[in-house]
C-alpha cells in the first residue's frame, strides 16, 4: 500500500471523526486541512478511499446536496438515512 501525501492523510483523518448523523461539505473539510481553496481534491481523495472506517459518505457538498459516493449515490443516501440526516428536495 502506498503512502498517501499529507494532505489526504489529513482529509480521511477528519472525515473519519465525522460523528454518526452529522455531515460536512468537502469545502469544510478541505479548511480543516489547511488547504481552504482544495475542496475538489478534498473529494478526490475520498473518492478513492475505500476503508469502511472512514465515512465518507457524510461529506457532502456545500449547496447541502449529497454529491457522490463511490460505492453510488444511493448507498449514501442510504447511509446518511440511517444515521438521521434528511435531505430536502429544491
Amino acid at each position: 500500500m502506498k503512502k498517501l501525501p499529507p494532505f489526504s492523510q489529513k482529509v480521511l483523518k477528519i472525515t473519519s471523526k465525522i460523528p454518526k448523523g452529522k455531515t460536512l461539505s468537502y469545502k469544510e473539510v478541505a479548511r480543516l486541512a489547511g488547504r481552504p481553496l482544495a475542496y475538489r481534491a478534498a473529494g478526490n481523495t475520498l473518492a478513492q478511499n475505500y476503508n469502511p472506517k472512514i465515512p465518507c459518505h457524510r461529506v457532502i457538498r456545500s449547496d447541502g446536496k449529497p454529491g457522490e459516493y463511490n460505492r453510488g449515490k444511493t448507498q449514501k443516501l442510504s447511509l446518511l438515512k440511517s444515521e438521521g440526516v434528511i435531505f430536502h428536495e429544491r
